[in-house]
């Protein structure tokens, strides 16, 4: 855990009725001619979420207050579980391969890669969840590794490291590391036992 990240999740029963995703920043010019020339500021998405409607009650409301005075508002991070995405990979999909051995590499980075027709792209997933990590060799189920679940970082162990031309494979779960973007969380009582509040933005961060 750094100094600016709480290895903790928010309350999944509040992200479960939150909206957003992510998100790309491009500055689009429209030349005298009405062609366009784009700019792709960030070449790395970078979520948004607001979790304002997945408050369905008192209690959850108390324990959102108890989690934003414990982050301090914006000053840290913390796991967030974005229902749309969560797992590697999709359901349905193949289990990804991750690397070939070669008798030398140790270590992989768990990674997503959403394929569509003509292009990818390649997410590194920092933020694994506890008891979901499958390693696969060769298809079997491995437990010859080790792994950072606050990196995403898997360590082949010394038997597997020492093959070649071996396919590592692996699934999980995921979450996001995101921030409360407010330092100020305004509800309301708006009669006895109701209660109303506003956005309650997160957005996505960098480790």
């Amino acid at each position: 855990m750094t100094a600016s990240f709480h290895e903790v999740q928010f309350p999944s029963n509040i992200s479960y009725g939150a909206s957003g995703g992510p998100g790309f920043n491009t500055t689009v010019l429209t030349l005298a001619s009405g062609f366009e020339r784009r700019n792709i500021n960030w070449s790395l998405a970078r979520a948004q979420y607001d979790v304002a409607h997945g408050l369905k009650s008192q209690d959850e409301l108390n324990v959102l207050i108890e989690f934003f005075v414990a982050r301090r508002g914006k000053a840290y991070g913390f796991r967030f579980k974005d229902w749309a995405d969560f797992q590697l990979p999709f359901l349905g999909d193949p289990t990804p391969v991750m690397m070939t051995t070669d008798g030398t590499t140790a270590t992989f980075q768990l990674r997503k890669v959403y394929q569509d027709t003509g292009n990818s792209y390649t997410r590194t997933l920092n933020k694994i969840v506890s008891g979901t990590l499958t390693v696969y060799n060769n298809g079997a189920v491995t437990t010859d590794w080790t792994a950072d679940l606050n990196t995403g970082i898997v360590t082949l162990g010394s038997t597997t490291k020492a093959t070649t031309g071996h396919v590592i494979s692996a699934t999980c779960e995921f979450d996001v590391p995101v921030r409360f973007d407010i330092d100020e969380l305004k509800a309301s009582i708006t009669d006895y036992g109701i209660f109303a509040w506003g956005q309650i933005p997160l957005i996505e961060v960098r480790v």
